[in-house]
Formats: structure tokens, C-alpha cells, sequence
């Protein structure tokens, strides 16, 4: 009932920038928070920045400074925009969102990532 789309991912030469995009859509009546995870070869799944309805932050320690999240609410969108890119921010980032459905029931959804290389 609920589709998140990312988009924005590629090859970025360190040092670089890249901004992406999650749109939701399908019956929402509204969304609570949004976030981006991202995920490593061999690693965890692990938060890299949310942001409430109320506009609300919260970053992970290696990214404070040089991400930035944001969120059009007209728009069901959620951006990151990454600056200062190393070769560690190299993952498939993929896209939170806690959805209100129209109906009257909740979920927590995933988009199916898009991948960020930071490489020379």
C-alpha cells in the first residue's frame, strides 16, 4: 500500500557531494519520521540521520557536519544531502519512513536502497 523510491546514489570521487531522495506514496494519511540507514559491505545496517514531522534530528556521530537531512511534508519526500564524502561512506543507503495509512492503521517502511560509492 506504501512505496518509498530513493534515488540520488552513483560514484562520487572523495571529498565530493550527493544529495538523495525518498519519495513515499500510496494511501498515507501522514508520516511521522523519516530517515536514511545505510548499510556496508559486511556490516550492519546502521542510522545515518532521522528527522521527525516536527523537524526534529538526529545524526549518527560519523556524519554530524557533513549530512545534512531534510524533508518536504507537501511533498512526502525525505533528502539527504551528503558533503565532504570519504571512502567509509561508501554503502546501499536506504530510505525510513513510519506511515499513517488512510484506514486508520500504521507501518514501518523500507525502500530497496540505492547504492553510494565513494571511491578515487
Amino acid at each position: 500500500q506504501v512505496q518509498l523510491v530513493e534515488s540520488g546514489g552513483g560514484l562520487v570521487q572523495p571529498g565530493g557531494s550527493l544529495r538523495l531522495s525518498c519519495a513515499a506514496s500510496g494511501r498515507i494519511f501522514s508520516i511521522g519520521t523519516m530517515g536514511w540507514y545505510r548499510q556496508a559491505p559486511g556490516k550492519q545496517r546502521e542510522l545515518v540521520a532521522t528527522m521527525t514531522s516536527d523537524g526534529i534530528t538526529n545524526y549518527a556521530d560519523s556524519v554530524k557536519g557533513r549530512f545534512t537531512i531534510s524533508r518536504d511534508n507537501a511533498k512526502n519526500t525525505v533528502y539527504l544531502q551528503m558533503n565532504s564524502l570519504k571512502p567509509e561512506d561508501t554503502a546501499v543507503y536506504y530510505c525510513n519512513a513510519y506511515i499513517y495509512l488512510i484506514g486508520g492503521t500504521r507501518s514501518n517502511n523500507w525502500g530497496k536502497g540505492t547504492l553510494v560509492t565513494v571511491s578515487s
